[in-house]
């Protein structure tokens, strides 16, 4: 499985977006490159299968054989460089990504059920809400 997702993903990590300290910028060249790098031929053949592999196999897997490949690290650089205030520290990065990794997947891998456009736009601002701190327009809900 090592060599079909090195085949498929070689440049998804780092995509080549580098942090510039422009929260909403860098959060948008993310959510394009990391469209665009699902959005390729090979990525959409392979990724359901390698989905279902990676969640029927019993074989444990080393974390860093999937942050080879993973865009994970590149997104926490991506916050770690935004200016100060622009990020609650009591959001985990990892769920956030967890939300924006289900977006990139339900456009690139789901059929489109409706007419609506989804600009890319939609997907920054709701990444950007779930970021922000309480207190700054923000609609993060403290935990129950």
């Amino acid at each position: 499985m090592e060599l079909i997702e090195e085949a498929t993903f070689p440049g998804l990590s780092p995509l080549g977006v580098r942090p510039t300290g422009d929260l909403r910028g860098d959060v948008r060249r993310f959510i394009r490159a990391y469209l665009a790098a699902f959005n390729a031929p090979a990525a959409r053949a392979a990724a359901a299968g390698l989905l279902a592999y990676h969640q029927t196999s019993r074989r444990p897997r080393p974390p860093e054989l999937d942050l080879r490949v993973s865009a994970r690290p590149q997104f926490e650089e991506i916050l770690r460089a935004a200016p100060p205030g622009s990020v609650d520290p009591a959001v985990d990065p990892d769920d956030v990504f967890d939300v924006l990794l289900g977006a990139v997947l339900a456009r690139t891998l789901l059929l489109n059920v409706t007419t609506r456009q989804r600009p890319v736009e939609r997907t920054v601002d709701m990444v950007l809400r779930l970021l922000r701190p309480l207190g700054t327009g923000g609609s993060a809900a403290p935990e129950a």
